[in-house]
């Protein structure tokens, strides 16, 4: 009781009843349904606490899906930030980065940010042995099957032998295949799905193709021209097969004449520091076409909780933070954040759409799982990347399930269930509990200091998220008196603290 009074309370104002809006996923006017309260002030471990049960904020306004009866379930997901190795398609991400970095390359590819559609690299989730498979799929049949073919088909035309050609070509090239073509002695590709491509060799394994061309580079930098007695040079940092890391993959060195200077800054914005101050307006005007131009909204500003600085924290403090995107002198991005006891979450992000080539959502996501693992080295309790809730049944938001390895906390028991266990069941109905102990029971606790303000004292702050160590303190809102937004904060604070002594 002693350690709870010391602390400040969490002060929150719990709305009454369940809303009922218009969903922007699936887009049902009134399918939509969660529980909402307003906080006044908040802990980082309270915040902590909430969103390991399936609350989130935005701005102050803090929520929880109702989620079996919501129209478009949202499940709380965390990335495991130590473990996770970049997929094919983040390092295609940060590799346009570099190059318009070092050359002021513009990629003509898709400029689309995320949401974005999965890559099958995404959703095998670093699976090698079948990404080679698919790498090498115009390579796996045998010789014998494609003589075979011959003999069956006979000789074709040049013209479908020309047209037929160009389409294996492109489907070489979308598969993603590094492999040089070789010259075979038959040129006859047969219709597409009723035989192997004859333009390509037999089957060969990725890994002896890397090690025959390896083998025969060494032998032509070797002064003797052969193998014998010739040592390979050990210019790799890394031990051979194994991937570069994020950290290495971010900050891979820019020529001294790069034609553009990327900064990221870490700004306290609550209570805000003096280079937010600074930077306020700047980022706003950000912000303000990021809302007009990406989403047709009117700006609102965010803001969020208590800054707290304790000894074996991270050298920042825990808090909210932007993380500000500097390219060339002005802000291009903002990544909204939390840096909570045992996470980094994950709150917004908006930038310039004129940088949208650049696909700064994942971007930062990734520098966002880099930052994580940075703060880890310092506070080690500190881990987790939230990314907020995954939404299995819209399509375009499944895209956070790409981030592995990643988890989704059960809305029934609150536990940690890898996602990968959790895709077949979400597969088959909206709503799932991921626990499969049918003895399990969730248990909602708040271990800290709430004072919660409402008319109601049996609402879910009170009802489901009492603490074992110290009380809620529920004070009735007088809502005959007719207060200004500063008047009744004040009001609340001086009652909040009276109740809670």
């Amino acid at each position: 009781m002693a350690s709870c009074a010391a602390l400040s309370p969490s002060l929150v104002e719990y709305f009454e009843g369940e809303d009922f809006y218009r969903c922007g996923y699936c887009k049902n006017e009134s399918g939509s349904r969660s529980h909402g309260m307003w906080a006044h002030s908040m802990t980082v471990q309270d915040y902590q606490d909430l969103i390991d049960r399936g609350w989130r904020r935005s701005g102050r306004y803090v929520y929880k899906p109702v989620m079996n009866q919501t129209c478009c379930p949202q499940y709380t997901i965390r990335c495991r930030s130590l473990q996770f190795q970049p997929s094919k398609s983040h390092k295609k991400v940060l590799k346009k980065m570099l190059k318009f970095l070092a050359k002021g390359e513009i990629s003509k590819g898709n400029c689309e940010d995320e949401p974005m559609e999965p890559s099958m690299e995404d959703a095998v989730a670093g699976d090698m042995a079948l990404i080679n498979k698919l790498d090498l799929q115009c390579d796996l049949n045998l010789q014998e099957s494609l003589e075979r073919e011959v003999k069956k088909k006979g000789k074709s035309t040049k013209k479908e032998e020309s047209n037929e050609f160009i389409q294996s070509q492109d489907k070489n090239e979308e598969l993603g295949s590094g492999e040089p073509s070789h010259a075979v002695d038959v040129h006859t590709a047969p219709k597409p799905g009723k035989g192997a491509d004859l333009s390509k060799p037999p089957c060969r394994k990725a890994k002896e193709i890397r090690k025959e061309r390896k083998r025969l580079k060494l032998m032509q930098q070797s002064p003797a021209g052969g193998p014998e007695g010739f040592q390979a040079p050990r210019e790799p940092k890394t031990k051979p097969n194994q991937p570069k890391s994020l950290e290495e993959l971010i900050f891979e060195s820019l020529p001294e004449d790069a034609s553009h200077k990327l900064e990221v800054r870490v700004v306290r914005s609550s209570p805000p520091s003096s280079q937010f101050k600074a930077t306020m307006l700047e980022s706003y005007q950000v912000y303000k076409r990021y809302q007009m131009v990406i989403h047709n909204h009117s700006p609102d500003e965010p803001t969020v909780s208590q800054p707290e600085n304790p000894p074996n924290g991270p050298d920042c403090g825990y808090g909210s933070f932007h993380q500000q995107y500097w390219l060339d002198g002005k802000i291009i991005a903002v990544g909204v954040i939390d840096i909570l006891p045992y996470c980094v979450s994950s709150v917004y992000l908006y930038y310039d759409p004129d940088y949208s080539f650049l696909s700064l959502g994942v971007y930062s996501a990734l520098r966002e799982i880099a930052f994580t693992r940075q703060l880890h080295e310092k506070a080690s309790q500190l881990s987790y990347y939230y990314m907020g809730f995954y939404i299995h049944s819209c399509p375009k938001m499944r895209y956070k399930g790409h981030y592995r390895p990643s988890d989704l906390l059960c809305p029934e028991t609150y536990v940690w269930v890898p996602i990968e266990q959790c895709l077949p069941s979400l597969e088959n109905s909206k709503y799932c509990r991921f626990n499969q102990d049918p003895e399990a029971v969730g248990f909602d606790s708040w271990v800290g200091s709430v004072v919660h303000l409402s008319d109601n004292p049996h609402s879910p702050v009170t009802s489901h998220s009492r603490p074992s160590t110290c009380s809620v303190v529920t004070i009735a809102v007088p809502a005959t008196v007719q207060l200004s937004h500063g008047e009744r904060l004040s009001w609340l604070r001086h009652n909040a603290v009276a109740a809670h002594k």
